[in-house]
């Protein structure tokens, strides 16, 4: 089998350097390209556009958190968000620990229903949870959509969880019940100190997903005390009149801190999402595997900045559909 020259491997790894590149500068646009236009935005008069505003304006940025107390609502979703996150990565991480160390009947289709969640669309459900809520005396409360909360994205939490199970040695419980730990034990001993960057990572996604929901904070959510940050933006525009300065001003100060978890604990989430990438190679052992591993926690940061943003994203996007942000 011919070789191929150096001359062609080195053109071949320009051309995929520089694939890899325009890849990630499409992914940096697409998730900038939103948040940069609102952000210009709402300093401008007249919103639109990605130049600079003519003449400086922060009435919106103002009125927010003077007239409209912005920070109540910020607190209702912390509150909120931190909550459910605890909540929802608890329960799942006892259920992830079940399904990838027990050993029991019907283990594939509990596995199945998870999975099966995935393919179900929030929207679908959405009246029998309303009317569950009210049967439960729940509607208009922060319990409530906490109860909510708690179950969504239940099937991406429960693989990432799951998958970072699978890669503890199973001597180590093995040890632990020689010393007589239990399963509760060997789980809260044992399997979560180990497994905290996989819990981070499963963390981290829900409290993102959970602070930018919007359908069901603004169907349950009808007292403006009550109100998240995400609900709060559907009250800027009414069928007479729209406030886009002060709704433009708002959305940047949610999307902050979506920003400092990503500047704080993006190393956290790279690790967590390469990690078995790395042990694989190391088992193989495969040379050039740290070129590997950069490469791949290098796309994984790119994908990690991109999902920070997604909720912004989402929420500027569907107002464009909705046109209540003029093109």
């Amino acid at each position: 089998m011919d070789k191929k020259s150096p001359e062609k491997r080195s053109a071949l790894h320009i051309l995929t350097g520089a694939g890899r590149y325009l890849v990630m500068a499409f992914v940096l646009f697409i998730s900038v390209y939103p948040i940069l236009w609102v952000f210009l935005s709402s300093f401008k008069k007249n919103p639109g556009g990605l130049a600079l505003p003519t003449e400086w304006v922060f009435d919106g940025y103002i009125t927010i958190f003077t007239k409209l107390s912005i920070q109540t609502y910020f607190g209702n979703s912390i509150f909120i968000t931190v909550i459910s996150t605890v909540i929802s990565v608890l329960v799942v991480a006892m259920s992830a620990y079940v399904s990838a160390r027990m050993e029991f009947k019907l283990k594939g289709l509990v596995t199945l229903m998870f999975t099966t969640t995935l393919f179900i669309p929030s929207i679908s459900i959405s009246f029998p949870i309303y009317r569950l809520l009210g049967d439960l005396g729940l509607k208009d409360t922060r319990g409530g959509l906490i109860f909510i909360y708690s179950g969504l994205g239940i099937a991406v939490t429960f693989f990432i969880i799951r998958s970072y199970f699978l890669t503890i040695p199973r001597e180590m419980e093995e040890a632990a019940r020689i010393d007589g730990c239990g399963y509760c034990a060997s789980f809260f001993r044992i399997i979560v100190p180990i497994a905290k960057p996989g819990l981070s990572t499963a963390a981290i996604m829900v409290f993102l997903n959970n602070w930018n929901e919007f359908y069901f904070a603004s169907i349950l959510l009808k007292s403006k005390g009550k109100m998240t940050i995400p609900a709060l933006l559907g009250q800027f525009t009414t069928a007479y009149s729209k406030n886009l300065n002060g709704m433009f001003s708002a959305i940047i100060v949610s999307v902050v801190p979506t920003i400092l978890i990503f500047c704080l604990l993006s190393e956290t989430f790279v690790k967590s999402l390469t990690a078995g990438a790395v042990k694989a190679e190391r088992r193989t052992g495969g040379g050039g595997d740290g070129a590997a591993v950069r490469h791949i926690q290098e796309m994984a940061r790119t994908a990690i900045a991109s999902f920070c943003c997604a909720g912004t994203v989402r929420g500027v996007t569907s107002r464009f559909r909705q046109g209540i942000i003029p093109l």
